[in-house]
């Protein structure tokens, strides 16, 4: 058998090859979606409406699991009926867009991506009244955000199902920004005392 012989020239290429190779992998859920329906979507008008659905998705799943630990973390009744009702309109809302984004063929993150990950972590490591102040905030503030979303989405977006659907969820976010806002008073209300 003869010994073969690899310059330190080549196996430095290989190496550098096949790092390179590894740094366009993302492990991102979110990114991973939004790469494959660039891949499947060539044209911008339904790339720009894949964007919503990925984003929405996202924000879907990061409400559902953020409504259940303020069941478990939260302290106030007005935070663990808050967290029931995001995760169940959530769950009900992420199913929805799970069939239409199917038919559309569009791809939907399978995981939190890597920022809802953070926000879930932080919130995570609060108990009692600590959650209850920053969860009300976060939810009020994420809600306001979402309806903006919601709105432009249901104004501006190009698929008529997807326009449709992101005008219908409008008055749901609307309802729990409305009780985000109170169970932020009534927080701010125990804390005060």
């Amino acid at each position: 058998m003869k010994n073969l012989k690899i310059s330190p020239f080549a196996l430095l290429l290989l190496g550098m090859l096949a790092l390179a190779s590894c740094e366009n992998k993302s492990t991102d859920s979110e990114e991973i979606a939004e790469e494959q329906n660039e891949e499947k979507f060539e044209d911008n008008k339904a790339e720009k409406d894949a964007e919503f659905a990925v984003a929405a998705a996202d924000g879907g799943m990061l409400e559902v699991q953020l409504g259940k630990l303020a069941q478990s973390n939260g302290a106030s009744d007005a935070v663990k009926m808050l967290g029931e009702m995001m995760a169940n309109d959530h769950s009900k809302a992420n199913d929805e867009l799970k069939a239409l984004a199917s038919q559309k063929n569009i791809s939907l993150p399978t995981g939190l991506s890597e920022d809802s990950q953070e926000s879930y972590n932080d919130l995570a490591e609060k108990t009692g009244e600590e959650f209850d102040e920053a969860y009300t905030e976060f939810m009020v503030k994420d809600h306001e955000k979402d309806i903006d979303e919601f709105k432009k989405q249901a104004e501006n977006g190009y698929d008529a199902d997807l326009k449709s659907w992101a005008a219908g969820k409008v008055p749901t976010l609307e309802q729990h920004l409305a009780r985000a806002k109170q169970a932020e008073a009534a927080v701010d209300s125990l804390k005060n005392r």
